[in-house]
């Protein structure tokens, strides 16, 4: 399934506003209005104003190992490398220790990006202008290679939060997120993606947040319901059941299990099925939350739709007492109609 460019980057641009609010900042509201015709330029927009941003602000530092070969004491002795000085008759000490450094893997990971697009053919030429004056502030930064980036690596803390947006940026573009077809459109990945279905999850859920406060939407974990007579020792080998999305009414709570895969349904014995895996997850959330087993707690495996495929998009199964359902929400589209199905969502539930 191909989508127009034009469609394509803006609902990027929407999913990317909603899931980092850093985005409605006065530094980004110009973007929201201009008009980009390639993905790359937009992101280039994005890192520009970002990079310029944080360089205000000073570059993220942290501390970093370092080796180096004094003539004094620095940190720690390294005897063996020491020794094989010596013999070398080099009047050196092998010395490690921390420094509290910029040249770490945060900014190496943006200077290696901002180096791409610099290259790239399809980012405008002031763009790469604004990127060719911010990357001089990289210059005790090394330039790495990006095929060899630890990206389960990366903490966000109070202190470098601004750089989550940033590197997902970065990640989508060093990892061919925008891959093109034959004749020029762009299509949204079709394949299992951390970083993406991550990106889905929080849009889903921002966007409730924003436009449904009433329904309480939260990420919530869900205790087991357990009895009095499990043995407290094996508690605490009880793995965390943690939703993407709850939305939450009166007596009625939803939970939304938000799921980005190439292929929603997988072939057994010849029959298309749902995921057994994604279905006793989402049951498991649903009967452990619905502890009086009232009925009032349902659940909905909620696919993003990525390629042509058909799916089953009919009314939820009743499984236990619990309206238990799966749908697609087509990302394909004009914005506009994927807010419509996210509405169609809510008022299917609550309404």
């Amino acid at each position: 399934m191909t989508v127009d460019k034009g469609i394509f980057i803006q609902n990027i641009y929407y999913m990317l506003s909603y899931a980092f609010q850093i985005l409605k900042q006065e530094d980004y509201r110009q973007l929201a209005g201009e008009k980009f015709d390639k993905i790359h330029d937009l992101f280039a927009a994005i890192l520009e104003k970002g990079v310029s941003r944080q360089v205000k602000q000073g570059l993220y530092r942290e501390y970093v190992p370092m080796q180096e070969h004094l003539s004094v004491m620095r940190g720690k002795l390294n005897m063996g490398e020491t020794v094989r000085l010596k013999v070398q008759k080099k009047q050196k000490l092998a010395c490690e220790f921390d420094e509290f450094s910029e040249d770490n893997l945060y900014n190496q990971i943006l200077k290696v990006t901002i180096h791409r697009l610099i290259r790239a053919n399809d980012v405008a030429s002031e763009r790469k202008q604004a990127l060719r004056r911010v990357s001089v502030f990289f210059g005790n930064v090394r330039l790495i290679q990006p095929d060899h980036i630890a990206w389960n690596r990366l903490i966000y803390r109070r202190n470098n939060r601004n750089y989550e947006l940033l590197l997902n940026i970065c990640y989508l573009l060093l990892n061919g997120m925008l891959q093109t077809t034959e004749d020029g459109n762009y299509k949204l990945l079709s394949f299992s993606d951390e970083h993406m279905e991550r990106l889905y999850e929080k849009f889903i859920l921002a966007y409730y947040r924003q436009h449904h406060p009433e329904l309480n939407p939260k990420s919530a974990q869900i205790n087991w319901n357990l009895t009095e007579q499990n043995d407290p020792t094996m508690i605490q080998f009880l793995p965390k059941m943690q939703t993407d999305i709850t939305l939450q009414k009166g007596k009625k709570t939803l939970i939304i299990d938000a799921k980005y895969y190439g292929k929603t349904m997988i072939e057994n014995y010849d029959k298309a099925t749902l995921r057994s895996a994604h279905l006793y997850q989402i049951f498991a959330y649903v009967k452990n939350m619905d502890t009086d087993n009232t009925g009032n707690v349902s659940g909905l495996l909620l696919y993003a739709k990525t390629e042509d495929e058909i799916f089953p998009e009919g009314e939820p199964f009743m499984i236990g007492g619990n309206s238990i359902g799966a749908r697609t929400l087509d990302l394909n589209r004009e914005f506009k109609e994927i807010a419509e199905q996210l509405e169609d969502i809510a008022k299917n539930h609550f309404i």
